[in-house]
């Protein structure tokens, strides 16, 4: 057996060993409907792995772009909000692609989530008794996470267009050009976020949307178990 045989050999046998232990951690004792639909995906991606050619030397296809790569992560970080209406994520970027900073929308260290309120409006009235006075938006988050790099020049990725505040913070601090996702609102009339559009221009900071290349991003932990060794 040649050295070529034996190398698809131990991948087969790895990846064979891997799928029957998964099988049989995730089948035992679940519902039937359960076990068909992991039986489906595992046969896929038995499948998608067997096809593949170990000693190819073409890179594989379909990988993500580098403004949806960074946009995804702005995203997943929104993941971490414990905001019940709006999560809000956002990515800072230097110039050659390296990740300075990321950040939320949540309240400020220290400050209980328990504690502070959620709400978008006051029964009684109170701004006090709504999350507005209290909350840190995501731009704010991230470009102060940065372990002290510097955000001059460098590019913000954000889920959402910035609000006249954290326009404010994102000119001041030299950022360069910001990525947004959306919107608030579709053709948003609300004077914040005409005073941002406002600030951001004169202060000739570059703005796009984000358009992305994928049509979603989707995270299988357990497709990454049934990988062959590399």
């Amino acid at each position: 057996m040649n050295s070529r045989e034996l190398a698809l050999v131990s991948t087969s046998a790895i990846f064979g060993a891997l799928v029957s232990a998964l099988a049989f951690r995730f089948f035992s004792p679940n519902p039937k409907s359960r076990r068909v639909g992991i039986s489906t995906e595992i046969a896929a991606i038995s499948r998608k792995f067997q096809s593949l050619d170990p000693f190819s030397p073409l890179k594989r296809k379909g990988y993500l772009s580098w403004d949806d790569y960074f946009m995804a992560i702005a995203f997943l970080s929104a993941e971490r909000s414990k905001d019940p209406n709006r999560q809000v994520g956002a990515c800072l970027v230097s110039q050659n692609g390296v990740i300075l900073g990321i950040g939320y929308n949540g309240f400020p260290r220290g400050c209980s989530d328990d504690r502070l309120p959620w709400a978008k409006k006051s029964k009684t009235g109170d701004p006090l008794e709504t999350k507005y006075p209290y909350v840190c938006h995501a731009e704010v988050n991230a470009i102060l996470n940065t372990n002290h790099a510097s955000a001059a020049g460098q590019k913000l990725y954000v889920t959402m267009f910035p609000c006249n505040e954290c326009a404010k913070i994102i000119i001041q601090s030299g950022v360069a050009e910001v990525i947004y996702f959306v919107e608030k609102r579709l053709n948003d009339s609300d004077v914040a976020y005409v005073a941002s559009h406002k600030l951001l221009s004169l202060a000739n900071i570059k703005v796009r949307k984000h358009q992305p290349e994928m049509d979603q991003i989707l995270i299988k932990f357990e497709e990454h178990l049934l990988q062959p060794d590399t």
